[in-house]
């Protein structure tokens, strides 16, 4: 159970110390918020599917619900999933320059270490990315006086990346449009990671833009470091 006040109202974001009121004969009754005088969270009755189409379209309310009021606690086994689906990505576009009529490549392929350092480097990015918006949001907090919750808004941002289960059937379904596609996911997983933030603490657009855009440089500097080594994956995998 989720200790009292720890709930938020996903209208105005007033502290609650319940969604809904037990009464006898399994009767339940939203609570209503004193602040708002609107339901406190009307997505407790609505089915997850409508729920997951108002985080797509990265309403507000459907973000507080989910990072407030509810116990996702997956977020760690979701970072895996999204590593992995980004490690794919970049695996296979090692090798779509490299055709070859020998169909026991394929399974070749499947051995190769390079998809272990491709999930190394996801890994590293998004760390980097991770860093650089928990940093900067921490400056900002010192500079105002205040204090944050550094393992929520972590993991708001773990959460708000699940656009990337896109990249798999973009990668499956490749066409002319691929890298099209590929940057509308990217912006499409910033956006929710924007509102992730402004959900989190409950600020301006422009400071949670301001947090992803340098969570994204520090993501582009790791990335640009790496192409700069002297030596790559595939040269210790050769050795």
């Amino acid at each position: 159970m989720m200790e009292e006040d720890d709930f938020r109202c996903v209208e105005c974001n007033e502290k609650a110390s319940e969604l809904h009121r037990d009464y006898s004969n399994g009767i339940l009754k939203i609570t209503i918020c004193g602040s708002c005088q609107k339901p406190v969270d009307k997505y407790i009755e609505y089915d997850p599917v409508i729920i997951l189409i108002d985080a797509i379209l990265c309403k507000t309310q459907a973000f507080r619900h989910i990072l407030f009021n509810t116990r996702l606690n997956i977020h760690w086994k979701l970072c895996v999933f999204f590593l992995l689906c980004d490690a794919y990505l970049r695996w296979s576009l090692l090798h779509v320059s490299e055709p070859s009529s020998d169909p026991a490549d394929i399974i070749r392929y499947t051995k190769e270490w390079e998809f272990y350092g491709m999930f190394g480097l996801a890994a590293l990015e998004l760390m980097a990315f991770c860093g650089g918006v928990l940093t900067f949001l921490w400056a900002v907090g010192q500079l105002q006086g205040g204090t944050l919750e550094l393992s929520l808004l972590l993991r708001a941002l773990l959460l708000s990346c699940y656009g990337k289960v896109l990249l798999i059937p973009a990668v499956i379904w490749e066409h002319d449009y691929s890298p099209l596609c590929l940057g509308l996911i990217k912006l499409f997983v910033l956006t929710s990671n924007s509102q992730a933030i402004r959900v989190i603490l409950n600020s301006r657009r422009r400071l949670s833009l301001m947090a992803v855009c340098l969570g994204l440089l520090s993501e582009t500097c790791v990335a640009q470091a790496y192409k700069k080594l002297p030596w790559s994956f595939q040269d210790i995998v050769d050795v």
